[in-house]
């Protein structure tokens, strides 16, 4: 009987171990999603267009994480789940072009505070039965209250078509309990092939229509000011001096014109 409260003890002490564990990885899983998030506003914001379609995130369930452990054979501690699994938190990048999917990696691998432990190519080295991604683990701090942890993310970047067919092969793995018939796997190998010609042959429309768009700039500002609203420096500067030419040494700041000191203040 006596060792009974102590088991009970040492369950409720795993049990807060194994929450704080779970709370580490989410918090390490937001920090990634956050630089992605603004990796991606400032894109859309200053470039011409944004390589990042789509960020989502998860995070295994605890049953999850527990049978992976069993099945790898991993010990049931905290510091083996820690060094053996990697993809207990991840996020996946949605991109347009394949051609993005490495500018996203270039950029997320450029973070000060990120560490990339791994990358794994399955775009220049398909699996073998079609899957196409790049998936990098990475090491982002997290900081508590009582100390700086390291977490580990992996994160996958692919693009539409290549997440459109990972989601499909999950749902036909989990409908036939991974024991689908040949056919059907024979007809995803297909479907990859498919799904690669689609993003080679859009990549090269979006190639296309961008160098127009450029040419096509470029024509409309020769001898021109950058952007319409741009201002003349020159005539900005007659005016600030209250020059003739400029707006009107009247309306020069400090005068008593309209656009004076006393225009200012009324």
């Amino acid at each position: 009987m006596s060792g009974e409260p102590q088991v009970g003890a040492e369950l409720r002490a795993l049990r807060e171990h194994f929450t704080r564990l779970m709370m580490t990885y989410r918090f390490g899983m937001d920090e990634v999603m956050t630089k992605i998030t603004i990796l991606r506003d400032e894109f859309a914001y200053a470039h011409e267009y944004n390589p990042i379609e789509h960020v989502s995130s998860r995070l295994k369930s605890p049953e999850s994480l527990l049978a992976k452990a069993r099945r790898k054979g991993v010990d049931l501690t905290i510091e083996a789940l820690r060094a053996e699994i990697f993809d207990i938190a991840g996020v996946r990048v949605t991109c347009s072009f394949v051609s993005d999917i490495y500018k996203v990696r270039d950029m997320i691998a450029a973070q000060q505070d990120l560490v990339v432990l791994e990358e794994r190519d399955y775009i220049s080295h398909p699996k073998g039965n079609g899957y196409k991604s790049l998936h990098l683990i990475v090491e982002v701090p997290v900081f508590l209250s009582d100390r700086v942890q390291p977490v580990v993310v992996e994160i996958q970047i692919r693009t539409i078509a290549m997440d459109f067919w990972a989601s499909l092969e999950h749902k036909i793995y989990y409908k036939y309990d991974k024991a689908v018939p040949q056919r059907l796997l024979d007809e995803l190998k297909e479907a990859s092939l498919a799904a690669s010609e689609l993003d080679e042959k859009m990549e090269r429309l979006h190639d296309e229509v961008l160098q127009h768009s450029r040419d096509t700039a470029t024509e409309h500002t020769e001898g021109q000011s950058a952007s319409p609203f741009a201002p003349s420096w020159e005539l900005l500067d007659s005016y600030l001096r209250g020059t003739p030419g400029g707006q009107g040494a009247t309306d020069a700041p400090g005068s008593e014109g309209t656009g004076g000191a006393s225009g200012v203040a009324g």
